[in-house]
């Protein structure tokens, strides 16, 4: 199982990046795959998670932030609009999260290495 985040950068506030995560080494479609992130000096932070045709965003990035994927190429991506400084972290990719963990110690399957966001002007 593979997992690797693409996309990261610096971008000012208000402004847009797409994230992308290739997966490879297990069926796509028989998983929800989440991002999640990690702020300097904080703690992981559950974002955002496909499954089947449900998505779902934490408070904090919805209305902003739009998750989807390819069946295709087993890519799952965030789009993220109106860019706050906040929202700098580590964006990591991660399978078959367990949500009963969102708010104490998130566990998920298998996760990615990550890709730095930081939003500063």
């Amino acid at each position: 199982v593979q997992l690797a985040e693409s996309g990261g950068g610096l971008v000012q506030p208000g402004g847009s990046l797409r994230l992308s995560c290739a997966t490879s080494g297990f069926y796509f479609s028989s998983y929800s795959l989440s991002w999640v992130r990690q702020a300097p000096g904080k703690g992981l932070e559950w974002v955002s998670r496909i499954s089947n045709d449900d998505l779902d965003y934490s408070e904090s990035v919805l209305g902003r932030f739009f998750i989807s994927r390819d069946k295709t190429t087993s890519t799952v991506y965030l789009q993220m609009s109106r860019l706050k400084p906040s929202d700098t972290a580590i964006y990591y990719c991660a399978r078959g999260c367990d949500m009963s963990t969102v708010k104490s110690q998130l566990k998920c399957d298998y996760w990615g290495r990550g890709t730095q966001v930081t939003v500063s002007s």
